[in-house]
C-alpha cells in the first residue's frame, strides 16, 4: 500500500506541473484538505471546489510554478512525506518567490528554488490531506519521524 501511495503522490505532483485539474482531483478524496504555507493568513483549501480555486490562484499569480520531487518516504500505511523543490516567481512583480519567503541570499542557488516538504495523508487509497511546510524539520516532526 505505501508504494501505491508514493505513486499517487507522484501522479498528483505531475498533475500540478501540467495544470491537470482532473488528474489532480482523481488522486484525492471528495473532501480533500490542502494547507499551503500561507494557510494561517488565507486559510486551508477544503473540498474539490476549493482545489479548483487553488488551481485558478496558481494560474493567475504564479504561472511558472513547478514542483520537483527530491525524495518521497512512506510513513506507515497511510502517510507519505515528500521533500520537494518549488520553482516560481510572482506574476505581478516578477520577484522570485524565494525572496518573498525568506530564501537565503547569496547561497549560490537559483533564488526561484525553494526547498519544501509536504505531508500527504491517505484515506481509502486516495489523498485526503496535504500539508505544505517551508521548514523541512517542522515537516519531519509533524510526520512523526525522529529528526
Amino acid at each position: 500500500m505505501s508504494e501505491d501511495n508514493v505513486e499517487a503522490v507522484e501522479r498528483l505532483i505531475a498533475a500540478v506541473n501540467e495544470r491537470d485539474l482532473d488528474g489532480y482531483l482523481a488522486c484525492c478524496t471528495e473532501d480533500i484538505r490542502l494547507r499551503p504555507p500561507w494557510a494561517p493568513v488565507e486559510g486551508t483549501y477544503v473540498g474539490r471546489d476549493a482545489i479548483r480555486r487553488f488551481f485558478a490562484d496558481v494560474k493567475d499569480t504564479l504561472p511558472d510554478f513547478r514542483l520537483t520531487i527530491e525524495r518521497a518516504e512512506p510513513v506507515g500505511a497511510a502517510r507519505v512525506l515528500v521533500f520537494l523543490r518549488a520553482s516560481v516567481s510572482g506574476r505581478a512583480s516578477g520577484i522570485p518567490v524565494a525572496a518573498m519567503v525568506g530564501g537565503p541570499p547569496g547561497d549560490g542557488r537559483d533564488a526561484r528554488d525553494i526547498a519544501t516538504a509536504t505531508i500527504f495523508d491517505f484515506e481509502g487509497g486516495k489523498i485526503a490531506s496535504i500539508r505544505v511546510f517551508l521548514d523541512r524539520a517542522e515537516a519531519v516532526e509533524a510526520a512523526g519521524l525522529p529528526e
